[in-house]
């Protein structure tokens, strides 16, 4: 049924249209009449009108005002204009509107009928595509994951042609020549930066998936992978191959809120690790990174470029063991390297008595992991191919596992002590940087924010080194650095404390005044023995 308005402020022509559309299309039509502009825009917004019969000479709000009106809230509505005028004095006024036709008062009931049967052909193929539009978007709603999942494998597996993952991404509309990967890991609990229950809760998560699918793709417009045990990929394209420290930052907060609402969705714990942008082709890199930084963090969020990432290693032995082995190796614990590869080194000669060659083998793979970790994390300056020429012959020189054993920990112990001198290096740099900022800026008002950007890493990284590292937060760091400038410059001089409160990088006198009796236990004036304010 096409619902039709009439407006026109003489009864008359409202009944004899009436009377000449349900002569002509019957019950086919459901009418309902306006007198005026106020009333037809009322109508529209209750009625839901699909063609409307728009009289123009009307009182008050005239028909090309009311269309206007209407047009801004409806734009598919079909309008026809009434007019006891010639129709050019109208067009250029409402031809921005989409007016179809313009019928001369009287109306004549063959050119009515002709115009209402064209009007209404349109409403039915305009409902006609809607349909088939609804029907598409509902197969495709079905298929996309399955599109998206195929994207997201094409893209990180290496070998992947550059076909391939084209043809997805015409597919996908995907037309930015850049990304960037996001690692989501689910559990029931966090736990000093660890998930519990992670198998569990990957099955809690299938339940929700698309919810989770959906809240993901809101937040970020990326593209999520399948479900795979409690990780989700995601991809997340972008046109900009630089990443601003602003936006890596803007990225790991909007990362968190989005982690807080799917919280609230699925009643699960959520944490997340960012890597750097990548064209499409080295997008595996990108996953590398946020794989690694999401094993890393013990918060929620954290993005690779705050960390040194490093690759990651399994097999069929015992693989909580090896885990463990080098993720004491990659976070340089040398105490921890050392107790896990006598476990190790136990564990083979448990399970192989004779020092056969495949247990030499194993040495030797690990002992070549380790380096490339310590080069990975930067504690290797060099890695040469020839440096490792005399490994083989070494090993198959040993007739005990007392001499291998020697050897792997040796080994072992050396890129660990590599990575561990690097971190703190690192972390040295990273707070003797902070510091230093301080002591230049601490005159001025300090953020948080402002000097996690001077060194280059996010604000709550930066907490955390700093904390680590000087066993005390930035702020109260930075408030001792002033409270010690004042108190040098009560004691040398013979400034006023507004002075001195001002250069030591406080606006309110009286603020500074209570700040530094809870530091000292006493106001300026007392700490200098009677000084002017």
């Amino acid at each position: 049924m096409t619902k039709i308005l009439i407006c026109d402020d003489e009864g008359i022509v409202r009944q004899s249209l009436q009377f000449m559309i349900e002569k002509a299309f019957g019950d086919e039509c459901e009418l309902e009449f306006a007198r005026n502009g106020r009333t037809a825009i009322e109508l529209a917004e209750s009625f839901h009108p699909d063609i409307i019969l728009m009289d123009i000479q009307m009182p008050g709000i005239n028909g090309i005002e009311a269309m206007q009106e209407i047009r801004r809230e409806d734009k598919h509505v079909i309008f026809i204009v009434l007019t006891a005028y010639d129709k050019f004095e109208y067009t250029q006024k409402s031809i921005d509107i989409g007016v179809l036709s313009y019928l001369t008062k009287p109306i004549n009931k063959d050119v009515l009928t002709e115009t209402l049967r064209k009007a209404m052909k349109q409403v039915k193929d305009r409902r006609e595509k809607a349909r088939n539009d609804l029907r598409i978007k509902e197969k495709l709603e079905a298929v996309v994951p399955m599109i998206e999942s195929g994207f997201v494998y094409s893209v990180l597996m290496e070998g992947s042609g550059k076909e391939e993952y084209a043809g997805y991404r015409d597919l996908l509309n995907v037309e930015e020549d850049y990304g960037y990967v996001t690692v989501i890991e689910c559990g029931d609990e966090l736990r000093k930066g660890e998930l519990t229950n992670t198998v569990g809760s990957g099955i809690k998560l299938q339940k929700h998936y698309m919810i989770f699918r959906e809240t993901v793709k809101e937040a970020t417009g990326g593209i999520v992978g399948a479900l795979m045990a409690n990780k989700v990929i995601v991809l997340i394209p972008t046109g900009e191959q630089q990443e601003e420290y602003s936006q890596r930052v803007m990225k790991i907060e909007n990362t968190r809120a989005l982690l807080r609402k799917l919280e609230q969705q699925t009643e699960l714990k959520f944490k997340a690790g960012i890597g750097t942008v990548r064209s499409w082709k080295d997008m595996e890199e990108s996953y590398r990174e946020a794989l690694e930084s999401v094993h890393q963090t013990v918060g929620k969020v954290i993005h690779a470029s705050d960390i040194s990432t490093s690759c990651g290693y399994a097999d069929d032995y015992p693989i909580d063991l090896e885990k463990q082995l080098f993720e004491a190796v990659r976070v340089g614990d040398v105490e921890n390297t050392r107790i896990l590869g006598e476990r190790y080194m136990d564990w083979m000669q448990g399970y192989e008595p004779k020092l056969k060659n495949v247990v030499r083998l194993k040495a030797m793979e690990f002992v070549l992991w380790a380096e490339h970790l310590a080069y990975m994390q930067g504690g290797l300056a060099e890695y040469r191919f020839e440096d490792r020429e005399g490994y083989m012959e070494l090993l198959l020189s040993f007739n005990s596992y007392q001499e291998l054993r020697y050897w792997f920990l040796k080994k072992l112990d050396e890129s660990v002590s590599h990575i561990a001198r690097k971190q703190q290096t690192k972390t040295d740099s990273v707070v003797e940087h902070a510091k230093k900022y301080i002591g230049e800026h601490f005159n001025k008002e300090l953020s948080l924010e402002e000097m996690a950007k001077e060194v280059g890493i996010s604000p709550y990284y930066l907490s955390k080194l700093f904390k680590e590292s000087e066993g005390t937060g930035y702020i109260e760091y930075t408030t001792k650095l002033r409270m010690d400038y004042a108190k040098e410059q009560l004691g040398s001089t013979d400034r006023s404390v507004k002075e001195i409160c001002r250069d030591a990088g406080y606006q309110d006198p009286n603020y500074f005044s209570r700040i530094f009796k809870k530091w000292t236990g006493m106001t300026p004036t007392e700490y200098r023995g009677g000084g002017t304010v």
